[in-house]
């Protein structure tokens, strides 16, 4: 899988992110998985772990790990079911920041339960180690909100935003569909670099059907890997 993504063309790699099974599995053995794709990928792609946690002192932890292990960076979400407060959440990041390790703040309500709001994320852009935000608050308006406030890179975190949130500044998309069909992100982002706006739309719009359909299901990846043949 790892080489295949790499073959394909990709940009970058997040082992145990939202899409897969990072919640299914023990932190050694999360851990494992990151340790492997860091070993399989060899410096040719940046590696952005995923090591988001239900606590502060268990997301410190592992993006110490994660460190320790190679990893790029790593892709943190706001603590699940606490509801934290925007002080609180802004804490949360400020620690994790301090193990030294690049953080992409991954700001998700729809997951986390609580966004963060864009002046926290502004605030949070001052600490040393906050380094991107993977936004997937489902609002253009929201990452617009933030790069008015701040010079912090961000990345769409939802493939049905892909091009009009790049189209107004962010830097990318980390993507659910290109899990499975790589080049088929890849032919928005790549048109968005060179200018070419309408090679991106007709890319963003065939991606829209199969998105959903991998969206419906639960865990998304394994499942509609199992129903399909690629």
């Amino acid at each position: 899988m790892v080489e295949w993504q790499i073959q394909e063309g990709i940009d970058g790699l997040v082992p145990m992110g939202s899409t897969g099974e990072n919640t299914l599995v023990s932190d050694e053995e999360r851990l494992q998985v990151i340790k492997t794709v860091i070993k399989t990928v060899n410096g040719r792609v940046p590696v952005i772990a995923g090591t988001g946690s239900l606590s502060t002192d268990g997301a410190v932890q592992l993006a110490r790990e994660a460190k320790e292990l190679g990893a790029d960076a790593c892709l943190v979400i706001a603590p699940p079911y606490v509801c934290a407060s925007q002080r609180g959440l802004y804490e949360h990041f400020r620690r994790v920041a301090s193990v030294g390790l690049p953080v992409m703040i991954y700001d998700n309500p729809g997951r986390a339960g609580v966004s963060l709001e864009p002046q926290t994320i502004a605030e949070l852009a001052k600490v040393p180690g906050i380094a991107a935000l993977k936004d997937a608050t489902d609002s253009v308006t929201h990452a617009v909100d933030v790069m008015a406030l701040c010079d912090l890179p961000v990345v769409c975190g939802a493939d049905n935003l892909a091009l009009p949130m790049m189209a107004c500044g962010a830097v990318g998309v980390m993507s659910i569909l290109s899990n499975v069909v790589p080049s088929r992100v890849l032919a928005i982002t790549k048109a968005m670099e060179k200018g070419d706006i309408a090679a991106a739309r007709k890319a963003h719009q065939a991606n829209v059907s199969p998105k959903d359909e991998i969206s419906s299901i639960v865990p998304a990846l394994i499942c509609f890997s199992c129903r399909f043949s690629w």
